[in-house]
Parts: C-alpha cells; sequence; structure tokens
C-alpha cells in the first residue's frame, strides 16, 4: 500500500488518544446523585464577573493620582489601617478617610 510502518504506528497511537463519551456518562461511580457532564456545560464560570471587574478597573487605577493609588494600596492590598496609612503619608486619619471615600466613589461611577 505504500505506507511506512512508522506512520502506521503513530495512526494507531493517535487513534487511541480520542476516546469520546457520552455528555450523559456519570462523572463519578458508586455516587446515588451522581453528575453529568451536561450538568455542567454551560455554566457560567462565577470567578468571571471578578476577572471582568478587575480588567475593568485596571486603567482607572492607573489613571488615579499617586496619593489616590498609594492609600488604595495601602488600605487594600497591604492590609493597612486609615490611622496607619495617614501616619505614613503625614495627613489625618480623618483625610485619609475622605481620600478612600472619594477615590472609591469615583471608581464606582466610573464602573457604572
Amino acid at each position: 500500500m505504500g505506507i511506512d510502518r512508522e506512520e502506521v504506528v503513530e495512526s494507531l497511537i493517535a487513534a487511541d488518544a480520542y476516546q469520546p463519551q457520552s455528555i450523559e456518562a456519570p462523572l463519578s461511580h458508586g455516587d446515588q446523585e451522581s453528575k453529568h457532564l451536561s450538568d455542567l456545560l454551560g455554566n457560567e464560570d462565577p470567578a468571571l464577573e471578578h476577572v471582568t471587574n478587575r480588567e475593568a478597573v485596571r486603567p482607572l487605577l492607573a489613571n488615579l493620582p499617586l496619593r489616590e493609588r498609594t492609600v488604595l494600596e495601602l488600605r487594600f492590598f497591604k492590609g493597612m489601617t486609615q490611622s496607619q496609612i495617614a501616619a505614613q503619608i503625614g495627613v489625618s486619619q480623618m483625610h485619609v478617610s475622605r481620600i478612600l471615600s472619594d477615590t472609591l466613589r469615583y471608581l464606582r461611577e466610573q464602573m457604572a
């Protein structure tokens, strides 16, 4: 037939890699309420909204003035209290509170 032996072997190996299964086949064995693949298809990933929001807010954060970005970073990524932030950047705790409030309001408005 003019087919090389290696090609036949590769074809047989490739054929073994494909094993179609029914989407109604149970995913677990011995479980009375076993799920089927079809139960999982078409469902939206709950984490998708977080990814979408994170990507939407990224350019907004990049355009914030340095002081506002710094306060957000210290509060939400470093876990510092408003008093600790105030001491670090040299303003009152009340001023930090206003910065946070105004900046978060701005971000919410831009995301709406």
